[in-house]
């Protein structure tokens, strides 16, 4: 068996990105073992079972598992974190940091027990309070503990840039940096449409607004769909950052990692460029702001930090 064949993967959350992601796991071969591992044990079994008997048709030879015991999760090469609750009508900021709090501390426990080499792609809200529980929860180092955030919104306005431009979306490479949330950092200058910087092809206020709905994206459409939350793009994200880890593929994608002085910022979680290979975070790629978009770091980094010492003061971290 290859090297790669013989890696595990485990995606906590059975729900329709944790469901989304394990079907891709599978599909593109990551690993040679996918437990989707949920307190919902039967709907765990039944996603496993239904994916598993898809591989004769998608040709994919990947062993999905379903679960509810941590056990199962042990030797866990990558953990792709989905699981939490989203945030409900009349429910506060501060209910839902806690709420997912204890959900994410639970899934570090057996982690850091069962999967002590595991590199943890967090997918949970508020994304980057819970990534930096996240770390200190496990203990591990902050190159193998990330969140998925920056690939998403950047996808987000990669597609608005196409529409916009009448391009092919595969030509758009676009970059939002900054927090998963209102006060994320769409940078345009550099964002282009096949090395065409996006300024010269769209004017200002045709910018502005696709930055803003790249902001609201994800409200858009949970508002269109009524009932539930993005799935296939936020699944997608998590799976491109998996597959740079475990291919050690070195690719750069907007990842929210631990800051110890780059771009200023201490002690901290927030999206920023970074090379993601078999070591995890192997490199934190610093480009050039201008003013406003360095203000705008600053916002987004206040408003991760105010929900990061909501954890403090309610002894969660």
């Amino acid at each position: 068996m290859s090297r790669l064949s013989q890696k595990k993967i485990t995606v906590v959350g059975a729900g329709y990105v944790g469901m989304t992601c394990a079907q891709l796991c599978a599909y593109k071969n990551l690993a040679a073992e996918i437990v989707v591992i949920d307190v919902l044990d039967g709907r765990a079994k039944g996603i496993a079972l239904d994916l598993n008997q898809s591989a004769a048709v998608e040709g994919f030879g990947a062993r999905v598992r379903g679960t509810a015991d941590p056990k199962d999760t042990h030797g866990s090469d990558v953990v792709i974190m989905t699981a939490g609750l989203p945030r409900k009508p009349g429910m506060s900021r501060s209910d839902l940091l806690e709420t997912n709090a204890k959900i994410i501390t639970s899934v570090a426990d057996y982690v850091r027990l069962g999967s002590p080499d595991a590199h943890v792609i967090v997918v949970t809200n508020p994304l980057d309070s819970m990534v930096h529980l996240m770390r200190a929860k496990t203990g591990f180092p902050g190159a193998r503990v990330t969140g998925m955030a920056g690939v998403l919104d950047s996808a987000r306005f990669s597609w608005f840039i196409a529409e916009a431009t009448k391009s092919s979306v595969q030509d758009v490479k676009a970059m939002v940096l900054g927090a998963h949330g209102d006060s994320m950092v769409p940078v345009p200058q550099y964002c282009n449409v096949n090395g065409v910087g996006i300024q010269q092809l769209l004017d200002k206020g045709s910018i502005e607004a696709m930055a803003t709905r790249t902001k609201n994206g994800g409200a858009e459409i949970v508002g269109l769909l009524k009932t539930g939350s993005a799935f296939f793009a936020p699944a997608s994200s998590a799976v491109a950052m998996a597959a740079s880890i475990l291919l050690d593929q070195k690719r750069l994608l907007p990842t929210a990692c631990w800051l110890n002085g780059q771009y200023g910022f201490h002690d901290v979680y927030m999206g920023v460029p970074a090379i993601l290979g078999k070591d995890g975070v192997e490199k934190i790629v610093e480009i050039p702001l201008d003013n406003e978009s360095r203000a705008q770091m600053h916002k987004t980094a206040g408003a991760i930090m105010a929900d990061v010492q909501i954890l403090r003061d309610k002894r969660l971290l």
